[in-house]
């Protein structure tokens, strides 16, 4: 199955037709079947698996916006709610509102309660999948960082961890690369592709902020972000979340293939 992100002679082009189209995937088959990036499927299991920790993140982004609604519909009657997190943002709004509030807010307030509690029935069942269908997740969940969502997430969406021949492809592969647009003398600094699954790439970069963040272990992944966010300017800390998220892709990867313990400082052990 050909990659439609690099068919943009197809995709764009001002005679598209099926049979003209057949005609070009044929004679790019014919000239190297590799120019037209072959993807790859993953299995069933794989899929409804995938499908739970989507079914998870509409939850939490529904539970987002409902926090945040709640939140603006308190402050026109002069009413800031307290700073909380979303485990017990309910309970504490019931106590400090007002009765007239509370009758209004009590039912929003009680759905967030209720997708709060169906959001810890997936993390358990998340948890569960990786102990007993995917054990080869263990191995990753030991770094840094890196927890039972996103070691799931990171093998059903990766689905065979032989489709790249090196682990740093798969940073390329999720779209933490940098564009580039060279001609002549230009060369741009540009931002990451934004390639592949974003979802995926949103919960690296979450991670990636927790490795630099001020309750990060320290490891020589730790020290290499702080170094990199140190060098100043206004985007430090961004481009360095990025590189943390790209090196913990290919970090992932390369433990998945030889599951080997994550060594926090591998090149002084070695």
């Amino acid at each position: 199955v050909a990659n439609v992100r690099e068919l943009r002679a197809i995709s764009h082009s001002d005679r598209k037709s099926d049979k003209v189209d057949a005609e070009k995937i044929a004679r790019y088959a014919r000239l190297d079947p590799e120019i037209l990036r072959p993807i790859a499927h993953r299995t069933v299991a794989q899929q409804e698996t995938l499908t739970l920790i989507r079914a998870r993140d509409v939850l939490v982004r529904l539970r987002t916006g409902a926090v945040n609604s709640v939140r603006g519909l308190a402050k026109p009657c002069g009413y800031r709610l307290p700073a909380s997190s979303t485990l017990t943002f309910a309970k504490r709004c019931l106590a400090v509102l007002p009765p007239g509030l509370a009758q209004a807010l009590g039912p929003l307030l009680q759905q967030i309660a209720d997708m709060t509690v169906k959001i810890k029935e997936y993390d358990r069942a998340i948890k569960q999948l990786t102990e007993t269908e995917y054990p080869e997740t263990q191995a990753l969940i030991k770094v840094y960082g890196v927890g039972h969502l996103t070691a799931l997430t990171f093998v059903l969406t990766l689905g065979d961890k032989q489709r790249f021949q090196r682990s740093r492809d798969v940073g390329c592969y999720l779209g933490l690369r940098p564009r580039r647009s060279q001609s002549g003398d230009s060369d741009p600094q540009l931002g990451i592709t934004k390639a592949g699954n974003g979802y995926l790439r949103q919960l690296l970069v979450e991670c990636a902020n927790h490795v630099i963040g001020p309750h990060g272990k320290d490891s020589a992944l730790r020290r290499w972000g702080l170094s990199l966010g140190a060098r100043g300017g206004s985007h430090a800390r961004r481009r360095a979340v990025v590189a943390v998220a790209r090196k913990l892709a290919v970090l992932l990867h390369r433990i998945w293939i030889t599951q080997e313990g994550y060594v926090p400082f591998y090149a002084v052990a070695a």
